[in-house]
């Protein structure tokens, strides 16, 4: 079966869990985090919850292990936290849950962003992957970025992602 069967088998709506890495950020003023709550209710799919939680790699996980037990959720997507710097961890918390990992999203992510900000694209350690069934996207914490992968790769894929995860 190819792609275009798979997506025909595939849910039209996803529930997604939104998760907002950030030491300065709050679900009043998370651009970000609103934007993915946005595009996700445009294309008809279901926003779970929502959390900003620190840039903490402890706090992160502690996270996405609960969520991971959430029946209701077939998807989390992150922002924030992706860079070098110092307190940037959610790369390591992630990092070290995943079951499987998704390469292609983040060498796409970083090539479409390439073509828009330049080589500043290679600092970005965008990653997806599996964890407990449930895939995950860790995106950077600019609107702009979360509208990119959003856009681009995400929302188009999201449903026929979700059931090829679940099989």
């Amino acid at each position: 079966m190819g792609h275009v069967e798979h997506r025909a088998q595939a849910p039209r709506e996803v529930n997604c869990y939104v998760v907002t890495c950030s030491d300065t950020r709050t679900l009043a003023d998370d651009r970000s985090g609103d934007a993915i709550r946005a595009l996700l209710k445009s294309h008809d799919h279901r926003v779970t919850g929502s959390i900003v939680v620190k840039d903490d790699p402890d706090a992160i996980t502690d996270v996405l292990n609960r969520i991971a037990r959430d029946i209701n959720t077939q998807a989390v997507i992150m922002t924030g936290s992706t860079g070098v710097s110092a307190r940037d961890c959610a790369f390591e918390a992630l990092d070290r849950l995943l079951d499987k990992r998704i390469d292609g999203f983040g060498e796409l992510f970083r090539w479409l962003s390439f073509q828009e900000i330049g080589p500043a694209a290679m600092l970005s350690r965008a990653t997806a992957g599996l964890y407990q069934g449930k895939i995950i996207f860790s995106l950077p914490g600019s609107e702009g970025a979360v509208r990119l992968a959003m856009e681009r790769l995400i929302i188009p894929e999201l449903s026929h992602a979700v059931w090829i995860a679940s099989r």
